[in-house]
């Protein structure tokens, strides 16, 4: 793992996930996101083919309002938390992005597991390098991304959609793009 700087994209074959978005990011926004601390990247690197990147993600800090959620929301995350240590927020590292390339996708190497574990261990573990309670992510709304996350133990935050349409006042009939997941 080494942080995704303008070398190491200079040096690295273009990195691709097969999603044009993430694409884009990872080509043209990434570095605008790191100048302005909205967040870093990191990038894990072949150790067999250093020119190749095996996958990427973008973390940031960030936190869980609990004054947002519902009543089942907030009982649910605040469930194993002492009543005197409950608060307002808890502090958490968002995913804001993540990508495996694509060449690895599939191929039964669990690549994107693997890469859940290291940054789980990284932040989630009792050395992390800040307090951090939670890990978050605002995963694209589909079967793939809820299932890729929930098999790596992330939960929704919101009991339901219609939860989470109404704490961003999002409305009822408009389909709801991502779904904050937690861990």
């Amino acid at each position: 793992m080494v942080p995704f700087t303008k070398e190491v994209a200079d040096y690295c074959d273009v990195f691709s996930c097969g999603d044009d978005d993430l694409d884009d990011f990872f080509s043209h926004d990434v570095f605008l996101y790191e100048e302005e601390l909205l967040g870093k990247t990191y990038c894990w690197i072949n150790r067999d083919n250093q020119r190749e990147i095996v996958a990427i993600a973008t973390l940031s800090y960030d936190g869980i309002k609990t004054f947002m959620l519902d009543n089942p929301s907030r009982n649910s995350l605040q469930r194993k938390i002492p009543q005197q240590k409950r608060h307002r927020s808890y502090p958490a590292v968002l995913i804001g992005r993540l990508g495996v390339n694509k060449i690895y996708q599939g191929q039964g190497l669990n690549v994107g597991t693997q890469l859940m574990d290291a940054l789980k261990y990284w932040f989630v573990d009792e050395n992390n390098k800040a307090a951090c309670r939670y890990m978050l992510v605002d995963a694209y709304n589909t079967d793939a991304t809820i299932y890729y996350y929930t098999k790596n133990g992330f939960k929704s935050l919101y009991r339901t959609e219609q939860g989470e349409k109404e704490a961003f006042g999002i409305p009822v009939a408009e389909v709801l793009k991502s779904r904050i997941l937690f861990f």
